[in-house]
């Protein structure tokens, strides 16, 4: 912690001392009735800097090399202006510029006139370093929609995205468990989950699960492309989900931003923020805290988050970045319930000695070159040096804790990796073409120790009573992948992508699996090596300016994980053939905007899995039976994804002194089921096989629909919105009734509410207040087979919240 303080006094230092200044460019941006543009682009052509015209439209460039220079100015719906100027040095010249209103191409990111279709649109074809033509793609801008953002609340972040199932068991905000097409929403593992780009989770490669999130209070944009990110980014199945962090400001040299929000159950958060812009310099630092007791008994949670950010402009073509983030939790698990018991009051909990904790530091440098006007460079290297620690009682839930010693399992992940980009522009048939490529090393080391014999007590103490644990793994995962997709334009309504991925994947594990009767049960080493080719093809057609079909065809792969790798027992036989999950993801839809009252995006998707990985008994030669992991079948998952926003005020009326209603719908249809897995039982020593052909695939609801309401007027904002969800299964085997413990049995289908508003006032400073779940249902999404359960996870009911935000 001592690093991020001495980065924020630097940072404070900057915002206050002027640097030597060679020479400025400065001026003011208007629109053609005069008034101010705020939030405008406004670049050096052809170099790295460049700033954003503030509230009353002003802006400044200083401290570059004197010369000739064309200055772009650029916002969307307007029609970019470029003025050449030349500038000598300690020369300060200004240059006022007018733009002029365009309508612009579904291209470029899209923001509608009406003032209220805004929280939901698409990335355009090519961004910095990224290409998205051709794919499914969502971009949710957080500062746009009325949501408890504090408390992270999933529903609402994800409310216009379709497709998207939720565990909703988590509600300190700390973890999101969203997934998409029928896959697994554990720790939104089926995600591909960054940061601004880079990794955040512990190993990609072997241990998906996302146990960090950002506040979304700092969050400028959530980006999700689906399954056809795989070329770019590599696994998952359900693609890529990047968090996107508020930019320095580049208006003005200083901003600072406190938010603070209090609510039900104890609910206390403050999120304060600096950031600007000084010469060659920008910066940005935040730091949340926040706490509260949860909505069940035993639901206490502590949190904190620190982020720092730092850019130099080395020079008109060299960009270097720093950033690092903090975050350490504290946070007591009530467990699961017994049917019997959520029926009966779903706020109970029998488990006051169960704790959780993440400790998570991730640093990163980044540096962009531009090579030429059509060649630019991108690099980045991170690392994640984390924990993850949990204690208590784990026994299956309808077992009273009888308050011995607790057990104890402690993760340690220490990661890093780079990645190297190059975008080129080059012109073909008449049209700009785009290239992008990239190569990535990762090495991903994590150090496993479980079934600890932690105190007696009930506070949060991952100590082992006799020094040491029964389990103690080491894994290891080198990953180099090179990839290269190009964008191939004939014209200006067709264009074609086509890319291909190389991947080299080395696996290591070795350690002690557990201590039988004193005596350590060691593993035999294993080192598993593989090299793989990814292909993918993609296709847009411009029906006109604002309205486009898409389809993309994706190959995509997961690796073979930890725990596939890691057998419950050491009668366990792991297939020394386990091959990695492999199989492709198909999109075809049409998605644009009417005017600025309509926007809509309708496809179908078909996501195919193979090799999904699975138990099998078999029997020896002296009829003993054994468990053996192997990859056992397919499954598919098919159906309709829909995101609609209309506005009628705007679409009869065109304009209202009374405000605005905007009526959204985010429907999702999908067939998730087994086409081919084998299963066994094991019934008086006879061993009897089954298939799951048919069955539907667990965790995956048929509908997950959610509609809502904004009313806008002026700076005030309201929003309604429903979730209806369908029932599904907690298992493969579409178990209905439930067990004793409550891990399988049905997931019913549930509706819940939310209801939030804010309120910009006295300038910049705001208020926002909302209702969770506004008919207090009672409801759950998850049966969990360990921790953070066993049992049923209940979901919160109604909660409250007030939000009071003060901007400097």
């Amino acid at each position: 912690m001592r690093s991020i303080y001495g980065v924020l006094i630097f940072v404070f230092f900057l915002s206050s001392t002027a640097l030597a200044q060679k020479n400025k460019v400065e001026g003011k941006v208007i629109d053609p009735q005069g008034t101010p543009v705020s939030g405008a682009s406004v670049l050096l052509k052809g170099t790295v800097r460049g700033v954003q015209t503030d509230l009353q439209g002003n802006f400044e460039i200083k401290d570059f090399p004197a010369g000739k220079y064309d200055l772009v100015v650029s916002l969307v719906g307007f029609e970019s202006q470029e003025r050449s100027f030349s500038i000598g040095e300690k020369e300060t010249k200004n240059l006022d510029i007018t733009l002029t209103e365009e309508e612009y191409l579904l291209s470029e990111f899209s923001i509608s006139a009406s003032r209220g279709i805004l929280g939901q649109g698409n990335m355009p074809e090519v961004s910095d370093f990224q290409i998205n033509a051709g794919k499914k793609n969502e971009v949710i801008k957080l500062a746009e929609i009325d949501a408890n953002l504090a408390m992270n609340n999933s529903r609402q972040i994800f409310g216009r995205t379709p497709g998207i199932s939720i565990w909703e068991n988590d509600g300190s905000g700390i973890q999101l468990g969203v997934a998409s097409r029928g896959l697994s929403p554990n720790r939104s593992w089926e995600f591909n989950v960054r940061m601004n780009g880079y990794d955040i989770t512990p190993d990609p490669m072997g241990y998906p699960e996302a146990y960090f999130t950002p506040p979304m209070e700092v969050v400028e944009e959530i980006q999700i492309i689906r399954g056809a990110s795989s070329l770019q980014y590599g696994p998952q199945f359900g693609g890529l989900m990047n968090f996107v962090l508020r930019k320095p400001d580049k208006s003005t040299r200083f901003t600072a931003e406190s938010i603070n929000t209090v609510g039900s159950n104890g609910l206390f958060s403050t999120f304060n923020y600096i950031g600007g812009t000084e010469g060659k310099w920008n910066y940005t630092a935040y730091y949340q805290k926040r706490r509260g007791e949860g909505w069940r008994e035993n639901g206490f949670f502590n949190t904190d988050h620190a982020h720092v950010e730092v850019n130099y402009a080395a020079s008109n073509r060299l960009k270097l970045g720093y950033e690092m983030t903090y975050m350490t939790t504290e946070t007591q698990q009530p467990g699961g319930l017994t049917d019997a018991q959520f029926g009966e009051n779903s706020q109970q909990s029998s488990r006051s000695r169960n704790w959780f904790n993440t400790p998570w530091f991730i640093p990163s440098l980044s540096a962009e070159y531009l090579v030429s006007p059509n060649t630019k460079l991108s690099w980045k290297a991170f690392g994640t040096f984390a924990e993850r620690n949990s204690v208590g009682f784990m026994r299956p839930i309808n077992q009273e804790d009888d308050l011995g010693n607790r057990q104890v399992d402690r993760d340690f992940y220490t990661t890093y990796g780079t990645e190297l980009r190059l975008q080129h522009n080059y012109q073909l048939f008449g049209q700009e073409q785009t290239l992008m490529s990239g190569l990535r090393y990762f090495n991903g080391a994590i150090d496993r120790k479980q079934l600890g014999t932690g105190t007696t007590g009930s506070e949060m103490d991952f100590s082992v009573v006799d020094g040491d644990f029964r389990r103690d793994l080491d894994f290891t995962n080198i990953n180099l992948a090179a990839f290269a997709e190009n964008v191939l334009r004939f014209n200006e309504k067709l264009l074609f992508t086509a890319g291909i991925r190389l991947e080299n994947i080395q696996s290591n594990m070795e350690g002690q699996l557990n201590i039988s009767n004193g005596n350590p049960q060691i593993l035999t080493p294993a080192t598993r090596t593989r090299t793989f080719a990814l292909l993918g093809l993609g296709a847009e057609y411009h029906v006109g300016k604002s309205t486009e079909f898409y389809t993309n065809f994706s190959q995509a792969y997961r690796p073979v994980l930890i725990s596939d790798l890691t057998p419950p027992a050491t009668t366990d036989v792991i297939d020394p053939n386990l091959q990695d999950a492999r199989g492709y993801n198909f999109d075809f839809g049409y998605r644009g905007k009417v005017a600025s009252y309509l926007n809509f995006d309708l496809s179908y998707f078909f996501l195919n899995y193979d090799n999904r990985i699975g138990t099998l008994a078999q029997a020896n030669a002296d009829g003993s039976i054994f468990n053996f992991r192997t990859n056992l079948g397919r499954s598919v998952s098919q159906g309709f994804e829909g995101y609609v926003e209309f506005d009628p005020i705007t679409a009869f009326v065109g304009s209202s002194r009374y405000g605005y209603l905007h009526l959204f719908a985010s429907v999702a249809v999908i067939n998730a089921t087994y086409k081919d897995f084998v299963v066994t039982s094991v019934s008086n020593g006879e061993i009897a096989e089954r298939n799951l052909a048919g069955n539907e695939v667990e965790n995956a609801p048929r509908n997950i629909n959610r509609f809502g309401a904004t009313y806008k007027y002026g700076k005030f904002s309201m929003t309604w919105q429903m979730s209806d969800i369908s029932e599904t299964f907690s298992d493969a085997s579409n178990t209905v009734e439930p067990n004793a413990a409550a891990t399988v049995g049905l997931i019913p289908a549930y509706q819940v509410q939310d209801l939030s508003a804010s309120w910009n006032v006295w300038k910049q400073h705001s208020l926002k207040a909302g209702v969770n779940n506004l008919t207090d249902e009672r409801y759950f999404t998850r049966r969990a087979g360990g921790y953070p359960g066993p049992g049923i996870m209940p979901a919160d009911g109604r909660t409250f919240y007030l939000t009071l935000g003060l901007k400097f």
